[in-house]
């Protein structure tokens, strides 16, 4: 298990906002998270429910706890936050910046098998494993009540990491999620570039498709989700309308919100990121 450095720590709402860099087995380079401990961790010998949220496309491990606005909330409901980078950074390929394009490149929370990303590309390996062993050891954390959320291409993580691996986490919601990758022109060239041109692969790693393939509802206690009707995105790449008839056929709870005159920005998930952690604060039984 690799060791933490602290790079920073912040005092916010009586808790603490930390960023950490660690050398990751997974990935193979370097790699950097922050967390958000409320006040309720602090405390000698506590351990406080944590969810993980994962951010979209061109941002990073400080986005979400910069943007969001959401410590004040989880200071309030006794969570922790757990932030991940979006993807490996400091390769030597040249496609690599830290700004990248809507396809191959950002990490779309995903193990990819097609070099040469497959030499670092292991997200889904360093998220569910790696990262959540990470921040249960070292920090005053419970993994045994972890929820996951995102934003974007991470709300399709969140969707898919939640459904692939249902018992690592009891809660799951999502904002302005890629609920349809495999139909859309991000997820087309995301996962030709990841995974080879195999669709049945692909499938694998999208939340419409995997939601059909269970018997019974993954996710009894409900999912939510939160949709802007001004996202620009929302007509050719996000497509919720197909995750909320996968579930309708399966009979899994969904709350699909959908609201005039927001757009796909940060000021989107500030207005709405207060009830998603509500969401999750029930879900793992501290409201």
């Amino acid at each position: 298990m690799s060791t933490l450095e602290l790079l920073s720590e912040h005092a916010c709402f009586g808790g603490v906002q930390r960023f950490y860099r660690h050398a990751s087995a997974a990935i193979g380079l370097p790699m950097q998270f922050g967390v958000y401990l409320p006040p309720q961790a602090l405390q000698a010998g506590a351990k406080v429910p944590v969810v993980f949220y994962l951010a979209g496309l061109t941002c990073n491990e400080e986005t979400f706890a910069i943007k969001a606005g959401a410590q004040q909330h989880a200071a309030r409901l006794g969570l922790a936050i757990v932030t991940p980078d979006t993807s490996p950074r400091g390769t030597d390929f040249p496609e690599q910046s830290d700004h990248w394009d809507f396809g191959v490149g950002a990490g779309f929370y995903l193990d990819a098998t097609e070099a040469p990303w497959s030499a670092h590309w292991q997200m889904e390996r360093y998220i569910t494993e790696e990262l959540h062993a990470l921040v249960g050891q070292h920090l005053p954390v419970d993994t045994a009540r972890a929820g996951i959320f995102g934003h974007s291409m991470g709300g399709h993580g969140a969707l898919t990491l939640a459904l692939r691996h249902p018992g690592q986490y009891r809660t799951v919601s999502a904002l302005a999620p890629i609920a349809n990758p495999v139909n859309c022109p991000w997820g087309e060239k995301a996962f030709s570039g990841y995974l080879g041109m195999s669709r049945h692969t692909w499938g694998e790693h999208d939340a419409t498709e995997l939601v059909a393939q269970y018997p019974v509802p993954p996710y009894p206690q409900g999912i939510l989700i939160d949709q802007g009707l001004a996202d620009k995105f929302l007509p050719n790449q996000l497509h919720p309308e197909a995750f909320e008839a996968a579930c309708a056929a399966l009979g899994q709870p969904l709350t699909l919100r959908r609201h005039a005159g927001y757009d796909h920005g940060y000021y989107f998930v500030q207005s709405f990121v207060g009830e998603h952690l509500a969401h999750h604060a029930a879900g793992l039984a501290l409201a």
